[in-house]
């Protein structure tokens, strides 16, 4: 596996505010933001009380079939998006990185190609919080480009490995 990139609250809030200055900078005025689900939920949060912006959600799992963390498998979207229906205008989709760029690149298809939305679109630009050296998309926003592929450990992922056992433990001391 390669090198972990561990990530305090404090450098996760600092890179999501880098990224909302570098959104704002370049004059795109997005009129929803899209956040591919679970990597974006913290940043989109953020980002839609930054910029006063409603939020959909788009589920999308990757599964290697290897029991590996750092590799990426076979992309499955959920068959709706989150309770937003009648998006309209410019969209921005947020993920928290670009690892291969696969996500990203299906994603906006998926988009494109949802029904309810379809033809409504005015632009889709993305946005993340790093993108790793391997991947090939390139992101409209990035708030940093890695010169290598660390995974990255964000401050919430450590819920990933206690169960509600350990919390309870821990709260009953």
């Amino acid at each position: 596996m390669s090198e972990k990139l561990i990530v305090s609250w404090e450098e996760y809030n600092k890179i999501v505010e880098k990224l909302a200055i570098s959104i704002d900078e370049s004059g795109y005025n997005p009129t929803l933001l899209v956040g591919i689900m679970r990597g974006a939920a913290p940043m989109i949060d953020v980002l839609s009380r930054i910029f006063k912006l409603k939020c959909a959600y788009l589920a999308v799992e990757s599964y290697s079939g290897r029991g590996k963390e750092d590799e990426q498998g076979d992309i499955v979207f959920s068959r709706e998006m989150s309770s937003i229906t009648n998006i309209v205008g410019r969209i921005l989709l947020c993920d928290d990185l670009s690892d291969t760029g696969i996500t990203l690149n299906k994603s906006i298809d998926w988009l494109q190609n949802y029904k309810p939305i379809k033809g409504k679109i005015e632009s889709i630009k993305t946005a993340t919080l790093w993108k790793k050296n391997k991947s090939t998309f390139e992101p409209d926003y990035c708030a940093a480009r890695l010169p290598d592929d660390p995974w990255i450990v964000q401050p919430f992922e450590h819920y990933e490995e206690i169960t509600i056992k350990d919390i309870k433990q821990k709260h009953n001391k």
